[in-house]
């Protein structure tokens, strides 16, 4: 899927060619900028390291409708399983999610931006760059061989260690959690429903079981390195000592992915000729790890506002400052409502944990949860929970929540 590279002097170029990346390109290229996407591995899509479960916000906020050639299941809900205590059923009643192949997804969004225009060009490595002069310079490795391209703006989709927000200055986000995800053969109770493990069995994060089909889930998890545990033995722990889980496993590991979660976004997502977005910038959701739909939100401003530098000969941090200061202002408080949330939860004690998940468990909070619900804005469903109208016990368990997160 590659091009050579047509020239050596471009608009915009986007590093990472995942769905950020592929998004801010096309976003770029429709914005009128001659737009160069690289990307360091030789082939779109791979290595994978995501869950590959999306909120149907996700997808639709990358411009495309769910079809069958990524879409392997769609979820409704989810079961909560804290450490003691009954499980927690929450049924959002239609689709909210969608089970994908991350390498079919990813191509989509890359096929999409070459039909904008975009330049692609795969196995190219960037090894520095130059932003002194009034075009940024970027050193890159492509096959093996060395060679300057010029570019007015540079758009960093390059992951959570990226190289090019460092390089600019502007450094990397400081929390990292460790994730590891595993396909394997597990009987599901219900393929409309995601299953999550929570309290110290992860400790720090949560576990999951994603429904792939009725005989294979993807089996991960997320920790805190401040535990100082091993992701992989707390996976391994989950397949083999909760009982839930083992009694599913059918052994063995189909496929194994891994990949690191940044919590909260870098203070500044600008430099002169450089914008950050994505992982790399920290735009993920504390609360679940996910960083499609608000990546993908941060990444058409960041086109849009890299083809106006370009067009309007401005690469300066004064111009680029609109873009930190627009997408913090679509989302910048759902993320951090969701890092207060995400502190909260991982600051409880297993029974505290469960009182929260039980009193959660009678009819008007399902209800509530069901009606409110939102995988990307956590912030509606808070607000809704603390209304006066709920009983005595549900707002004493909440207050502390409350007090903490809003």
């Amino acid at each position: 899927m590659g091009t050579n590279i047509d020239m050596t002097e471009y608009d915009v170029i986007v590093v990472g060619a995942g769905p950020i990346g592929s998004t801010a390109a096309r976003y770029a290229a429709m914005h009128g900028a001659r737009t160069l996407m690289v990307e360091d591995h030789s082939f779109i899509g791979s290595p994978v390291g995501c869950t590959g479960l999306l909120s149907t916000k996700a997808v639709s906020e990358c411009d495309i409708e769910p079809s069958d050639d990524f879409v392997y299941n769609s979820v409704r809900g989810a079961f909560v399983h804290p450490m003691n205590g009954e499980c927690l059923p929450i049924d959002g009643k239609k689709t909210k999610a969608y089970v994908v192949s991350r390498k079919m997804f990813d191509r989509r969004l890359a096929v999409m931006a070459l039909e904008e225009g975009v330049e692609l060009s795969l196995n190219t490595r960037v090894n520095d760059i130059e932003t002194s002069s009034e075009k940024q310079k970027i050193s890159v490795v492509r096959n093996g061989q060395p060679e300057t391209i010029e570019a007015k703006v540079i758009i960093a989709a390059d992951g959570v260690r990226s190289k090019v927000a460092k390089m600019a200055g502007l450094g990397n986000v400081s929390k990292v959690l460790p994730g590891i995800q595993v396909e394997v053969p597990y009987r599901s109770d219900d393929t409309d429903f995601v299953e999550l493990f929570a309290g110290s069995q992860v400790p720090g994060f949560f576990g999951w079981a994603v429904p792939v089909n009725e005989n294979i889930s993807r089996v991960g998890m997320a920790i805190d390195p401040k535990y100082g545990v091993s992701a992989h033995q707390v996976l391994e722990n989950l397949l083999t000592q909760n009982p839930h889980v083992a009694s599913r496993y059918g052994g063995g590991k189909l496929d194994l992915v891994m990949g690191g979660i940044p919590l909260g976004p870098l203070e500044k997502t600008y430099a002169k000729g450089v914008l950050v977005v994505g992982d790399a910038a920290g735009q993920v959701k504390p609360t679940s790890g996910g960083g499609i739909y608000t990546g993908a939100v941060c990444a058409k401003i960041a086109g849009e506002m890299a083809a106006r530098a370009s067009a309007e000969e401005d690469s300066s941090e004064n111009f680029l400052l609109e873009y930190d200061r627009r997408w913090r202002g679509k989302i910048g408080k759902e993320l951090a409502m969701g890092m207060r949330i995400h502190n909260f939860i991982g600051g409880l004690k297993d029974s505290e944990l469960d009182e929260l998940i039980g009193s959660m468990n009678n009819p008007a909070i399902l209800d509530t949860i069901t009606r409110y619900g939102d995988m990307d804005h956590p912030s509606i469903l808070m607000k809704k929970m603390l209304h006066p109208s709920r009983s005595v016990h549900i707002l004493k368990v909440f207050r502390a929540f409350a007090k903490a997160v809003l």
